[in-house]
């Protein structure tokens, strides 16, 4: 970039630079964080002024450490805030264990005096138990969907990039931080100025909240076959009760045979086979994320018993259920 930019021109009259606060949880994204600060540095950066502020807050106010193992010392332990700070809570792995009670109570505390919250990355998961989701629209990491759909039914959970439901704000992670940030520029300051942000991030396709954050399902598996892709939808969408592989060939038009053919062509197993891992996928996904007992974790991944599930479990991972959620339990100790 050259030292002379063509700025923007902004109208500041009656406006007030607008203070961010970003409060990092242990083990926070680092690029959720990073994309969100240096779109409002560059929109400062382009329109010559400073619109923008930004400060750092943390549980205990010292120092807290990326997923990443960067550390950050924060500026400001959990304090009260002014009523038009925007409140940035940033997530990453280990979401359950970082939203610790200091945290949930000041949130509420800061959301009944109106505060506007958002949850970057896995952050949407400790808004959410906040109770600040309820009965509004949200979105969070694709990981972390399945366990978040379980435990807040409360919540209209969608997949999109990012989702504003009036002042609470989430984003599904990483770069969907820029798409949301964008927004909020192109909201208060107008469209010139964040395609302005957009360039010099060298940001080609700003997203909205009607962009999905997962790739396309012939992206994902890397064929282009229509019904393929429409045979692992129906998959995808029915975990909890499975349709057998002679429906799902009929509900696209082919015999059983074919479809068979069709997955071994181009997957290199059975439908059956496949179906079966995304079960299985989903089920380690609660097992990791979620307090589910491993009964329900079964019932809610369709096996219709706990020992049928651990079978297939452990012939797929190498290890059970149970050993599977110690394990977590003493990561998550360490």
């Amino acid at each position: 970039m050259t030292d002379q930019e063509t700025v923007v021109d902004i109208d500041m009259s009656g406006k007030k630079t607008q203070r961010f606060v970003f409060v990092l949880l242990d083990n926070f994204t680092l690029l959720c964080f990073a994309s969100a600060v240096e779109s409002l540095r560059i929109a400062n950066r382009m329109a010559g002024q400073t619109l923008y502020d930004w400060t750092l807050m943390g549980d205990g106010g010292d120092l807290v450490t990326s997923s990443g193992g960067i550390g950050f010392k924060v500026d400001f332990d959990l304090n009260e805030l002014g009523r038009d700070d925007t409140v940035m809570v940033c997530g990453g792995i280990n979401v359950q264990a970082a939203t610790t009670k200091r945290v949930l109570n000041w949130l509420r505390r800061e959301a009944r005096r109106g505060v506007t919250i958002a949850g970057l990355c896995t952050a949407g998961h400790t808004l959410a138990k906040a109770g600040l989701l309820d009965g509004k629209k949200a979105t969070i990491h694709w990981e972390n969907q399945d366990s978040f759909a379980e435990e807040f039914d409360e919540v209209e959970l969608t997949k999109s990039v990012f989702v504003v439901d009036g002042n609470r704000y989430t984003t599904a992670g990483g770069t969907a931080s820029i798409d949301l940030m964008l927004k909020l520029v192109a909201d208060e300051h107008g469209e010139e100025l964040a395609n302005a942000v957009a360039d010099q991030l060298i940001y080609s396709s700003i997203r909205t909240d009607q962009d999905t954050q997962r790739l396309s399902i012939p992206t994902r598996i890397g064929v282009r076959h229509p019904k393929l892709s429409q045979v692992i939808q129906m998959m995808e969408n029915n975990i909890e009760e499975p349709i057998s592989p002679s429906i799902l060939a009929k509900d696209v038009g082919m015999s059983t045979r074919q479809l068979e053919r069709l997955f071994r062509r181009y997957l290199k197993r059975s439908p059956k086979r496949y179906y079966m891992e995304l079960r299985l996928q989903k089920a380690r996904n609660l097992l990791m994320q979620t307090d589910m007992s491993v009964i329900n974790v079964a019932l809610a991944c369709g096996f219709a018993s706990p020992s049928h599930f651990s079978k297939c479990y452990r012939s797929h991972y190498q290890t059970t259920p149970y050993r599977e959620r110690g394990a977590q339990a003493n990561r998550l100790s360490i």
